[in-house]
C-alpha cells in the first residue's frame, strides 16, 4: 500500500498560496444596501469631508473660549444671548465677546465661535442671558470640518468584510454603490457506497449522508455560492465525471471520502486523470484529517477532505476556509473566540497539529473548556460541540487548568 508524503500545515498552506497566488475571481458592482458581509474588492476613498461643516458634539453654548477663561463656580462669566441653532439648519448667527448661542448636539457651530460649554455648567438667567461656571478651550466639543473623514482620504481597504458600521461610513462619504469580490463557488460531492440520502430508508451497513449538509452550511458562512451538492458511489468513471462537471463550472471543489490510501480510496486519482497540475499535497500532520488532498485542476481549487464529520469540518476550517480569505485578499479576520480554563488533561497526537472539540459552560465568572471525547466517526462530536482548541505540533497536551483559547464553531 503506498503511503502519502505528510506536510505540516504551514507547508501546505505555503504550497495553496503558491498554487493560487495570481487566481482571478472577478468583482462586481453592487448597491450598498446589499453589501453586508461581502469583501471589498478596491480601496475606498473620501471625495468629501466628514463633516462638511463645524458641529457640535454636546447640547450647549458656543461660545468664544478667551471669555470663559478663569471663570468658576464662585466667579462665573455673563454672556448674552443672542439666538438658537436648529437641526439642519445653517447657523446664521455670527457671534463676539461675551456673545453666546444655543446649540443642540450635532449642531452647526456659528461662525466666531471656537468652543461649545456643556449646558450642565451654564445657568439661563432669563430669556437673554446665562451664567458659565466652567471654561472651555478652543475646539472643546467641537468636531471640525473633515475631522472625522478628510477629502481624498482611505475610508476602507480592498479585502474588507463589509460590517454594519462600514456600510454605515460609505453612506456618510455619499457611496452608494462599490466594487466587491463576485462569490465564490463551490461545489459539494460525497463518496461512498455507504452514503444515502438523509430522507431514505437506512439498509443495514448504509449511513445517511452528512457531510453535504454540514459543508455546505460551512461554505454558505464563510461566504461561498453552493451551486452543487451530490453523493456519488465509489465508481471511479462516475467520480471522475461528477468532479469534472464541478471543476467546470466552480471556483472550488470538495470531495469529501476517498482521500486515503485505500482500495476503495480513488479520489487522488481521478483528480490526477483530470488534469494538471493535480495533487500537490496528499497527507497533512493535522489531528483529525490526516488524509487531506489539496490539488489545483484546470486552474481551480480541489479539496480532498476526510469521510468523517469531524475531520472533515476541521479540514474545511483550516484549509478550505484558508483558501476563500486567500483569493478574496483578505488578510486578517477576527475569528469569533474566547478564553477558556480547561478542564481535564488530554495528550495530543505527536508531530501533528491536534484539534480537539470541546464545549464551553460559564461559571463564577469564567469559561470553562471541557474536551469533546469520542471516536472520529460519531456524528455527536459535532454536535455536542461549541468549538474546539488547537494544540500546537510540538506540545505534548493540554493540563487541566489550562487557559486555553477556543474557537467558536
Amino acid at each position: 500500500m503506498k503511503m502519502f508524503k505528510v506536510h505540516s500545515i504551514e507547508e501546505a498552506k505555503k504550497e495553496l498560496t503558491k498554487y493560487f497566488k495570481n487566481y482571478e475571481l472577478g468583482n462586481e458592482e453592487i448597491d450598498i444596501s446589499k453589501a453586508m458581509g461581502r469583501v471589498l474588492a478596491r480601496d475606498v476613498y473620501s471625495n468629501v469631508n466628514v463633516p462638511h461643516f463645524r458641529r457640535s458634539t454636546v447640547d450647549g453654548y458656543a461660545v468664544l473660549s478667551k471669555d470663559t477663561y478663569g471663570v468658576s463656580e464662585s466667579l462665573p462669566a455673563f454672556m448674552e444671548i443672542i439666538g438658537e441653532v436648529h437641526m439642519g439648519k445653517p447657523a446664521d448667527k455670527s457671534l463676539s465677546v461675551d456673545k453666546a448661542c444655543y446649540v443642540p448636539t450635532g449642531g452647526m457651530i456659528p461662525d466666531g465661535a471656537d468652543a461649545v460649554v456643556m449646558v450642565e455648567y451654564t445657568e439661563k438667567l432669563d430669556e437673554e442671558n446665562i451664567a458659565i461656571y466652567k471654561p472651555v478651550a478652543i475646539k472643546e466639543n467641537i468636531i471640525d470640518i473633515g475631522d472625522d473623514i478628510a477629502k481624498d482620504e482611505m475610508v476602507l481597504s480592498s479585502g474588507l468584510r463589509l460590517r454594519p458600521q462600514d456600510i454605515g461610513v460609505l453612506s456618510s462619504i455619499g457611496v452608494d454603490k462599490i466594487k466587491v469580490y463576485k462569490l465564490p463557488t463551490i461545489a459539494i460531492i460525497s463518496t461512498g457506497d455507504e452514503i444515502v440520502g438523509s430522507s431514505e430508508e437506512l439498509k443495514i451497513g448504509q449511513i445517511r449522508d452528512i457531510n453535504t449538509y454540514t459543508l455546505s452550511s460551512m461554505a454558505e458562512e464563510s461566504g461561498c455560492v453552493v451551486t452543487k451538492k451530490v453523493v456519488v458511489k465509489d465508481d471511479f468513471d462516475l467520480l471522475k465525471d461528477t468532479a469534472v462537471d464541478c471543476i467546470e463550472n466552480n471556483d472550488i471543489v470538495i470531495i469529501s471520502g476517498g482521500s486515503s490510501v485505500g482500495t476503495k480510496d480513488i479520489t487522488s486519482k481521478v483528480i490526477n486523470r483530470i488534469g494538471d497540475p493535480g495533487v500537490f499535497v496528499h497527507g497533512i500532520a493535522i489531528k483529525p484529517g490526516k488524509p487531506t488532498i489539496l490539488a489545483k485542476v484546470k486552474d481551480k481549487a480541489v479539496f480532498g477532505l476526510p469521510g468523517q464529520p469531524v475531520s472533515a469540518m476541521i479540514v474545511f476550517k483550516v484549509f478550505v476556509d484558508y483558501l476563500i480569505k486567500y483569493i478574496q485578499g483578505i488578510e486578517l479576520e477576527i475569528e469569533s473566540s474566547v478564553e477558556a480554563v480547561f478542564t481535564s488533561n488530554i495528550h495530543s497526537a505527536q508531530g501533528k497539529e491536534t484539534y480537539q472539540m470541546v464545549t464551553i459552560e460559564r461559571k463564577e465568572g469564567e469559561y470553562l473548556a471541557k474536551p469533546v471525547f469520542g471516536k472520529s466517526g460519531m456524528i455527536t462530536l459535532i454536535s455536542k460541540a461549541k468549538g474546539y482548541i488547537k494544540i500546537d505540533t510540538d506540545k505534548e497536551g493540554v493540563k487541566q487548568g489550562e487557559r486555553v483559547r477556543v474557537t467558536i464553531m
